[in-house]
């Protein structure tokens, strides 16, 4: 048997659950790593080959996330070992058994993330009355609908371009993950003046260095069909997108897509991660390296939770907006200024960020 606290340090976690409900199919992780600032806040993530080590290392992201962000919020991550593509009741009876199952789990607060949304959320919320990112219907802010992660993506690549080199009219975009996140970093992105040179989905990545379609791209996924059944533009397989050359390159899927092995293809100035730990640190060394800067995970991508944290505390949804732009551009500037002091990675200057942050809380606290 594996070592059931080998993810622990001074910081976490407070506690990983396992749950296993065999008459309706249940196998779920929770993990609540860090409430020394708050109950701790993190999404669901559904896929079938999550672990509670993927769970884990999401809720201590979340930490630093929340942290990071000035949010009155720990860190907690959940995942529900299934297909997010069964059938619509199947689905819904699974997510309401795990929310029964949390009941009383109540220093963690769920929202969504891959494989789950806001009509999930609204299951999560009818049976323990604990949720964020919420359909409008019930009172909430739908993160996903009105792309809450895409923007503070956006705003963090605004702030940074100067230390990147790079002007926003004309840049070129490449977006691995064409969902929730990806496709409205492309669209704000757009707004700016950027370019979406090539974008991939489960099935493919597709690309025109003369510039993709982002609301027909946008369409085709709202009609459950693939990047690939667009009529323009080149097919290409799913992990092409790793070669497309561009200016600003974006990781919006699954954790460590870009390893060692692999981060020799990247070509591009800017990363800004809008997964969770979708680079290993071994590629985000050699990066570093070769003058490519990454924008770190917690940083770039906390849109989401920002807009979660101001919905739970009763903030409307252009408050929620603000505040993204306003906290992301402040926090990625501090991350940035910090690294050339330091002559740190931006990831080592944005942990020692959150971490102050972190200790300082937990300075206050009993129990810590």
């Amino acid at each position: 048997m594996s070592d059931p606290f080998r993810f622990a340090d001074e910081l976490g976690p407070l506690k990983i659950i396992h749950i296993h409900r065999p008459a309706v199919g249940l196998r779920a992780v929770v993990a609540v790593d860090n409430v020394a600032c708050g109950p701790s806040i993190g999404g669901c993530r559904m896929a079938p080959d999550v672990s509670a080590e993927e769970a884990f290392r999401l809720a201590r992201a979340m930490t630093f996330k929340n942290a990071a962000a000035g949010l009155a919020h720990g860190g907690g991550k959940s995942v529900i070992v299934a297909d997010p593509r069964m059938p619509a009741a199947d689905k819904e009876k699974l997510i309401r058994a795990f929310a029964g199952a949390i009941a009383d789990v109540t220093e963690y607060i769920v929202g969504p993330d891959m494989g789950t949304d806001e009509l999930c959320m609204g299951w999560v919320k009818d049976e323990i009355g604990r949720a964020v990112g919420l359909p409008r219907e019930v009172g909430g802010i739908p993160l996903d609908e009105i792309g809450a992660t895409g923007l503070g993506l956006a705003a963090a690549i605004d702030a940074a371009k100067e230390a990147a080199e790079i002007t926003l009219k004309g840049a070129r975009v490449a977006v691995q993950g064409f969902g929730a996140v990806g496709k409205h970093a492309a669209r704000f992105l757009a707004e700016r003046g950027a370019v979406l040179v090539a974008a991939s989905d489960t099935a493919g990545t597709l690309a025109d260095p003369g510039g993709l379609d982002i609301a027909a791209l946008i369409r085709l996924k709202a009609e459950g069909r693939k990047l690939h059944d667009h009529p323009r533009g080149k097919k290409l397989d799913r992990d092409a997108v790793i070669d497309a050359e561009c200016d600003i390159w974006i990781p919006a899927a699954r954790p460590d897509v870009i390893r060692a092995d692999n981060v020799a293809r990247l070509r591009t100035r800017l990363v800004a991660q809008g997964a969770n730990i979708p680079f290993t640190s071994e590629a985000e060394e050699q990066l570093h390296k070769r003058g490519v800067l990454v924008l770190p995970d917690f940083i770039a991508n906390a849109g989401g939770v920002i807009c979660a944290a101001v919905e739970y505390h009763g903030g409307s949804e252009s408050a929620a907006l603000a505040t993204i732009v306003e906290k992301i551009t402040a926090n990625t500037r501090a991350v940035l200024d910090e690294a050339r002091r330091t002559g740190a990675l931006p990831r080592a200057a944005a942990v020692a960020l959150a971490e102050r942050r972190v200790r300082a809380a937990m300075a206050t606290r009993r129990w810590r």
